[in-house]
């Protein structure tokens, strides 16, 4: 049995930066929540993707859920969500007892559709916020979606979870928004094993995050609390390990990015295959990457030929709207997210990956359009 090739893994540093600060951690017996690698770990990283405050905490999902209640969405209340994403982006609105309403894509992007988004808002004039996603690490339309959460005055929510290292325009994304999101799970660009971080302008909503967090414990001598808390707060091992992951961050992009374009050199003769969409005004991680097909040759096909390989590939996201745990809410648009969620597939990325291993899944895709 060959050995197995993931779509993306985690990848420490080899020069073991991360070891250092957990070792820190073990020498000074700073294990438990919180600590000075939470403290370093949010103001490196703010300082990074050129946000003013960030929040450590145990996942994306609890950055999202976390960035909900700062927006102040409750019982009752209307979010506009992105479809074409994983379902982690929807959950925490559902926590909140709010009303998902999905919108579309555009093949532009692959992410959400402004020109759907402004029907949705138009539909929705009460909408409480609009979470959009940076998927696979391609940076949305994000000039038109601001404007237009600033004229339906709605509070705006970057899922960024998939695009560290990804620039619109120059300027990371996850920082356009009223809150970005960012997640360092297993399979992310880095990772702390599991983890996210929520970063915001409003310093007021990042202290109050915190304070949630951390089980809403009020400054009193005895244990009391007034509001319902959450034990979301990263602790200060996985913490170092991110401080260790930051030093490596641009050497990840810059791979992940040679290893789309190695694929997309040599795919580039099957007029059956589309990249995913790469903008002058976009400057993308290419967390996975990934390509639409027309023709015979479907992504199963693909999929089950690397099979055979002990290489990892998956579809692309099933969109919300077509979940069944979601398919009572709304959609509104058309049929870009089920016409890509039906055409895509995501090629193996993983940044530890070498080029023969690469050259053997091109072979491979090459291979079902000779038979």
């Amino acid at each position: 049995m060959k050995e197995k090739i993931y779509l993306s893994s985690p990848h420490m540093s080899e020069e073991g930066f991360e070891l250092q600060y957990v070792k820190e951690a073990f020498d000074t017996n700073w294990i438990a929540p919180l600590g000075p690698n939470v403290d370093m770990f949010e103001k490196e990283f703010a300082e990074y993707v050129g946000a003013e405050h960030a929040a450590a905490l145990i996942s994306g999902t609890a950055a999202i859920h976390m960035a909900l209640k700062a927006a102040g969405v409750s019982q009752g209340d209307i979010v506009i969500c992105q479809s074409l994403t994983f379902s982690a982006t929807a959950n925490p609105i559902i926590y909140e007892k709010a009303i998902p309403v999905f919108v579309d894509s555009d093949y532009e992007t692959w992410n959400m559709s402004p020109k759907y988004l402004e029907q949705a808002l138009i539909k929705y004039p009460q909408a409480k916020a609009v979470i959009v996603v940076h998927l696979y690490g391609l940076a949305a339309d994000m000039d038109k979606i601001v404007e237009l959460c600033k004229k339906y005055n709605v509070t705006l929510i970057e899922d960024a979870a998939e695009s560290l290292g990804t620039t619109y325009k120059g300027k990371h994304t996850g920082t356009f928004g009223d809150f970005g999101i960012f997640s360092f799970n297993g399979n992310k660009i880095i990772t702390t094993s599991g983890g996210g971080m929520l970063v915001s302008k409003n310093k007021e909503h990042i202290e109050k995050v915190r304070f949630w967090a951390t089980q809403s414990r009020d400054k009193a001598r005895h244990y009391q609390h007034s509001e319902i808390g959450y034990n979301y707060r990263m602790s200060n091992v996985l913490a170092g390990i991110g401080r260790g992951q930051m030093k490596v961050l641009d050497e990840r992009v810059k791979r992940k990015q040679e290893i789309f374009n190695y694929y997309r050199e040599r795919l580039k003769g099957i007029s059956d295959i589309t990249f995913m969409p790469i903008n002058d005004w976009n400057s993308p991680n290419c967390w996975l990457s990934s390509i639409t097909l027309i023709g015979s040759v479907r992504p199963n096909h693909i999929i089950e030929s690397l099979n055979e390989e002990n290489i990892e590939s998956r579809p692309l996201w099933k969109p919300m709207h077509r979940q069944p745990v979601f398919e009572m809410y709304d959609f509104v648009g058309a049929n870009v997210a089920d016409t890509l969620f039906r055409n895509g597939i995501c090629l193996p990325s993983d940044t530890k990956m070498n080029i023969t291993v690469q050259k053997t899944v091109i072979e491979r895709i090459l291979g079902l359009y000779r038979k």
